[in-house]
């Protein structure tokens, strides 16, 4: 009979021992292993095929980091088998690269972060990351834009040719719809279909003079919003928001530059190619250059070539000098001794103060 009893005491024993072990183990966890950063989300996306060349390409992390693993031996970018250079910086999950130059046009690139990258806990992303991207733009040379018979005159305006003080202008003057009357101060000698000044090396025409003279302009005119109209509509963008719209001190390569704000120009401005290179500076609201500033030509770059395309006003300041061709939808405006290697082309009025304006050579 007592082994009998035995039995009973044993099994309590041991549920007894199976509860102390549960509560153990609710005290005394085993730890758990932390999982692995990822990569949340990319800039330029995975296979993304129209990609400013002045882009910087930026990874968003799943957590925070640790930044002395983040830099140009984890984060590349290549061209085919190319490294490009450029710097790393980490901050608040993400990790940006900037390229030490712009993107080729039309190239695809390979940006990979790999495994030696580590979370704030130590622990490593679990593979590599690699995405592709494809950059904006022609790798062929870009054309220029057709001015058409707005090409024949170094100034053309709609509303008005306001001039103060003594002006020097090489090339032909062109106003319509307005009439001559909206020409001022240059002291004009009327003849038959045009008048000339003093103050013009050229023939100035207004919409109200002989015959041919206002069919001309009518053309020109018509001719001055297409080519307008054709510099806005360049759809392969280069450059996107370069500088957020501060342009000083830079230099320009060929290619479609595209701003969706006003630009300024603070500081001297290079502008450097060859005599075939095409540059398009796309511009949404006005164009403003501070006084004293310059636009520099090297290598064989061609005023001819460059187009400012303006949605809103274009202001020369002080003694300022622009190179290239103003396409204006609004007005042109040349503060006092400010002078240009172009033309003037505006939808509203062209406003001079003692400038030189000098069509630019073939």
């Amino acid at each position: 009979m007592n082994q009998f009893k035995t039995i009973p005491i044993l099994a309590m024993m041991f549920f007894m021992l199976m509860v102390s072990c549960k509560d153990k183990d609710k005290d005394d966890p085993t730890p758990v292993e932390d999982a692995a950063p990822t990569v949340e989300s990319t800039s330029p996306v995975s296979d993304d095929i129209n990609v400013a060349r002045n882009n910087n390409v930026v990874i968003t992390f799943s957590e925070d980091m640790d930044p002395s693993t983040i830099n140009s031996s984890t984060f590349t970018v290549e061209q085919g088998t190319t490294d490009i250079n450029g710097d790393v910086v980490y901050s608040e999950t993400k990790a940006t690269f900037t390229p030490s130059g712009s993107f080729d046009a039309a190239s695809e690139y390979t940006a990979t972060i790999n495994t030696d990258a580590k979370s704030q806990k130590g622990v490593n992303l679990e593979d590599n990351y690699e995405w592709k991207f494809t950059t904006s733009g022609s790798d062929e040379n870009i054309e220029g834009v057709d001015l058409g018979a707005s090409g024949n005159y170094v100034i053309l305006s709609k509303t008005a040719i306001n001039n103060a003080g003594t002006s020097i202008i090489t090339g032909d003057l062109g106003l319509s719809p307005a009439a001559t009357s909206f020409i001022t101060g240059l002291s004009l000698t009327d003849f038959t279909a045009y008048a000339t000044s003093a103050q013009v090396t050229g023939e100035v025409y207004a919409a109200d003079m002989a015959d041919p003279t206002p069919i001309d302009l009518t053309t020109a005119v018509e001719n001055m919003i297409t080519a307008y109209n054709n510099a806005a509509g360049r759809s392969e963008t280069d450059f996107l928001e370069l500088g957020a719209g501060n342009i000083g001190g830079k230099t320009l390569s060929p290619g479609v530059y595209k701003w969706t704000n006003t630009v300024t120009i603070p500081a001297d401005v290079t502008i450097s190619g060859s005599s075939t290179d095409v540059w398009i500076f796309q511009i949404a609201e006005n164009l403003s250059m501070s006084s004293a500033t310059n636009i520099i030509l090297t290598g064989d770059a061609n005023a001819n070539n460059i187009y400012w395309q303006v949605a809103g006003e274009a202001t020369l300041g002080t003694t300022a000098h622009m190179e290239g061709i103003i396409l204006s939808m609004t007005g042109i405006t040349f503060q006092t001794g400010a002078s240009i290697n172009g033309r003037a082309l505006a939808q509203t009025a062209v406003i001079l103060d003692g400038n030189a304006v000098t069509q630019p050579a073939e």
